[in-house]
């Protein structure tokens, strides 16, 4: 039996000290540590660790949310865990999945943070939708004027390769496509 740690911080000006502190207090042999968003699905060490754990091996976290954003992730990350004969062990919500009690609390917590995170959400729409209705824009300004988009599609039709009206307006490639595209959606003829 091992004890196992893993360290996350979501950003790269976020430091790992305070969660590696706890982990040691609890002897893992082990530490797995990364600079990863949860939301990422790139999670090298995450990965690594959930590979190198065995059988009778206890994986430690400070906490759930170091872990996984959402349920689902959290879930089949600990089925994973179960499935191998690991317990999960969190330092700061005192969650031992060894027992009933803590896989209990475990379900718990993971059900509460789902339920922060779609009122979150909900939040947020709300407060979009409140400045949309106030006339705020979201995206990115448009880098063409409607009189350059008619001058672009002019140029266009008369032959000029999409390379060089890359280089004139300062588009990407895909820039010029949606724009050429977008006046084929507002019914004006296109030349091939």
């Amino acid at each position: 039996m091992s004890m196992i740690g893993y360290a996350r911080v979501s950003s790269i000006g976020q430091k790992l000290d305070v969660q590696l502190e706890k982990l040691q207090t609890q002897l893992c042999e082990k530490i797995y540590q990364e600079k990863e968003s949860a939301i990422t699905t790139k999670r090298p060490q995450l990965m690594a660790c959930l590979d190198y754990v065995r059988e009778g091996d206890i994986l430690v976290i400070t906490r759930l949310d170091r872990l996984a954003r959402s349920t689902l992730d959290l879930c089949n990350i600990a089925k994973r865990l179960e499935d191998k004969g690991v317990t999960l062990r969190v330092i700061d919500q005192n969650i031992d999945t060894s027992n009933s009690t803590g896989r209990l609390m475990f379900n718990m917590l993971a059900t509460i943070a789902q339920f922060e995170n779609e009122i979150r959400a909900e939040r947020q729409m709300d407060g979009i939708k409140k400045a949309q209705a106030n006339g705020v824009m979201f995206g990115r300004v448009k880098a063409l004027t409607p009189n350059q988009i008619t001058e672009l599609k002019s140029k266009r039709q008369s032959g000029i390769l999409i390379k060089d009206l890359m280089a004139e307006y300062k588009l990407s490639k895909k820039s010029v496509y949606n724009y050429l595209e977008l006046s084929k959606q507002n019914c004006l003829p296109m030349a091939a």
